[in-house]
């Protein structure tokens, strides 16, 4: 491995919210903001008009959880126990009794749907192939053809290596921004990154702050400066997105809803980690093609890990044995961090619940994307008492 691409990895392991981190340097506020606020643009976001689909979209605040123990068995994810777990909570969130009814809250025959999955964990720990096939399934029983769907991320290569490839799901669309050829080469024949040619540069996130790239990192950053480019899969291609995280730590914070789509949608993240993470991960959420065509959220928890995310350490995985869904990512969000966090606690990988892991949540409510509080949280439990 050449120097620039260790450097390459050192810089996403710093960028990953203390994770590996002793349970007391990953909860350290510090770790999440700046000493002096960095300046970006959100003002221009929040300029514009917002609309019927505008996150926290139909059901502010309303979370349903779904849990069935056996949705895993030897390790292995049932895929029919899966799909039962996604009818039960598509309509009990939308309460109809017709999962084709439940979906056509969100989604019309025509128009080209997104499912954003999470694919950095490669085949161990990503957005499940059963929580994925289930969803085109029911798409499919609400109108929606095959023709019509997207499964799409930020970076090509780990969509393939996740198993998210053209075999798997035939008929479906596979794009990445930072696009690979067949030979695996992120340059096309003169030279030129395929990526420039998928971002779209009318769309963009500045934020005052900086990082140098050398020639082994740009493809998987495809620009330098103050500007992280939106990628055209979100801007030009889609009509409604579905959000597909996977519930993972992020040290003493989550990778889940809102840091799914904050840096799965735009270029050069690396200069936001380390004073913008949690702003990121909220604020571009509030740009209109984020905020206004994510529609639904389905944390896949079915496996997820409490410690060493967001990537795939082993050791840290667990089954959570259940499916998190809701309109408003910001109530999602809340629900999982109290799951995810809970179990870092029970693990002894941190001593309680920390301020600062909160932060991403509470600036995404502050932007009118959602519920932070919990006492305003619909917390919805099929089958329990509570």
């Amino acid at each position: 491995m050449d120097k620039g691409r260790r450097n390459f990895f050192r810089l996403l392991a710093a960028g990953s919210m203390g994770a590996g981190l002793s349970p007391t340097m990953a909860a350290k506020p510090a770790n999440i903001t700046a000493s002096e606020p960095t300046a970006t643009n959100i003002a221009d976001a929040l300029k514009y008009p917002r609309n019927e689909n505008s996150m926290p979209g139909r059901y502010p605040g309303r979370v349903v959880k779904i849990v069935d123990e056996n949705s895993i068995v030897e390790n292995k994810i049932k895929e029919d126990a899966v799909y039962e777990m996604l009818e039960a909570g598509m309509t009990n969130l939308t309460e109809e009794t017709d999962i084709s009814l439940a979906w056509q809250h969100f989604v019309s025959p025509g128009e080209a749907i997104g499912l954003k999955v999470n694919p950095i964990g490669g085949k161990l720990l990503s957005t499940s192939h059963a929580l994925v096939k289930s969803v085109i399934s029911q798409l499919e029983l609400s109108g929606i053809s095959k023709e019509k769907i997207v499964i799409f991320d930020r970076r090509m290569q780990h969509l393939l290596d996740a198993g998210f490839t053209p075999d798997n799901y035939p008929g479906i669309a596979i794009l990445g921004t930072e696009h690979v050829d067949e030979n695996g080469s992120y340059y096309d024949g003169s030279g030129q990154l395929y990526s420039l040619s998928r971002i779209d540069r009318e769309w963009y996130y500045w934020a005052d702050c900086e990082m140098e790239y050398d020639n082994s990192m740009l493809p998987f950053m495809v620009n330098q400066g103050k500007y992280s480019y939106f990628s055209k899969i979100v801007t030009r291609q889609l009509d409604k997105i579905i959000n597909l995280p996977i519930m993972k730590n992020a040290g003493a914070s989550i990778t889940l809803c809102l840091k799914n789509l904050g840096y799965g949608v735009i270029t050069n993240t690396s200069r936001l980690h380390s004073t913008l993470w949690a702003e990121t991960s909220a604020q571009v959420c509030a740009f209109p093609p984020v905020r206004d065509k994510v529609v639904l959220n389905i944390a896949d928890g079915i496996k997820g890990c409490y410690d060493g995310g967001p990537g795939a350490n082993p050791q840290f995985f667990t089954n959570y044995g259940m499916l998190l869904l809701g309109t408003d990512p910001v109530a999602v969000d809340m629900a999982g961090y109290d799951i995810i966090i809970g179990k870092r606690i029970e693990m002894g990988r941190q001593d309680g619940f920390a301020d600062a892991g909160l932060r991403q949540m509470l600036l995404a409510g502050d932007l009118g994307l959602g519920i932070a509080d919990r006492k305003r949280i619909d917390l919805r439990i099929p089958g329990s008492s509570i």
